[in-house]
């Protein structure tokens, strides 16, 4: 079973009555979960089985949920779309940046390890970062009218760090981040058990699933909003425009300069 369907299996009471009692169309839309956990397929992810709850909310509601594990794909280290023109033999992130596009929400995942998101999450972030100069149709930034969120598991601090970390760099490339849109879980400080494990507690934590599930619709609230209007307006952060010279006063920085 993928990560993504048994996501569906994730729905709690509150969960349920939710989505059954929901007056918002949701299913035009299209959301990407990255796990940036280190464990490759098919070993558990407990990042992963935190973020099912947020996924079963999405597909109950009809979104179309793609999860991608980034460690198992190969993910040249660069700041360019495709790092086989800057010497790497293989990349396969030129496919993993056309789901990103294709989707209206953007998740990024991720465990804590020495109080920091993951090596692989900062591996994506970077490459995030190296199609960000790409424009949309209305000459914005490509990220622009999308919307984004993380989700941290741990067993130590770093939570909020890892979070606020994560979501300045989305808003930072042009991701919209709508109020509370990060959602964790943090085990004793120690060697203790992990999300999944039996006696964490965690899968009936309170404070996490109350989060888990606010992260989750606000996701979708702002998502709604955004494509309703037809993106983020594009009037004064148009970079044709300012290239045209709609910037008086200021020299023109050009990217990577």
């Amino acid at each position: 079973m993928s990560e993504a369907r048994a996501g569906r299996e994730g729905l709690s009471a509150i969960d349920e009555q939710l989505c059954k009692e929901s007056r918002w169309d949701f299913s035009d839309l299209r959301a990407l979960f990255i796990n940036c956990t280190l464990k490759r397929s098919p070993q558990v992810s407990n990042t992963g089985a935190l973020a099912n709850r947020s996924i079963a909310v999405m597909e109950r509601n009809g979104v179309s949920v793609d999860v991608i594990r980034a460690v198992d794909h190969e993910i040249a280290t660069g700041v360019y779309p495709d790092m086989t023109e800057h010497g790497w033999e293989r990349d396969e992130w030129p496919a993993v940046f056309g789901k990103v596009l294709a989707a209206d929400i953007l998740v990024l995942l991720s465990p804590i390890w020495l109080g920091e998101k993951s090596s692989v999450c900062t591996l994506v972030v970077e490459r995030l970062y190296g199609n960000s100069h790409l424009l949309n149709e209305y000459g914005q930034y490509a990220y622009y009218g999308r919307v984004g969120g993380c989700i941290i598991t741990g067993n130590e601090d770093g939570a909020k760090h890892s979070a606020m970390n994560i979501l300045y760099s989305l808003q930072h490339l042009g991701f919209t981040i709508p109020p509370q849109a990060d959602s964790c879980w943090l085990g004793e400080a120690g060697p203790g058990p992990s999300y999944l494990d039996p006696g964490s507690g965690g899968p009936e934590n309170e404070f996490t699933n109350r989060n888990t599930s606010f992260l989750t619709w606000n996701l979708l609230h702002m998502a709604r909003l955004l494509k309703d209007a037809g993106g983020f307006p594009a009037y004064g952060n148009q970079r044709t425009a300012w290239d045209a010279g709609c910037r008086p006063g200021y020299e023109n920085p050009e990217h990577r300069a």
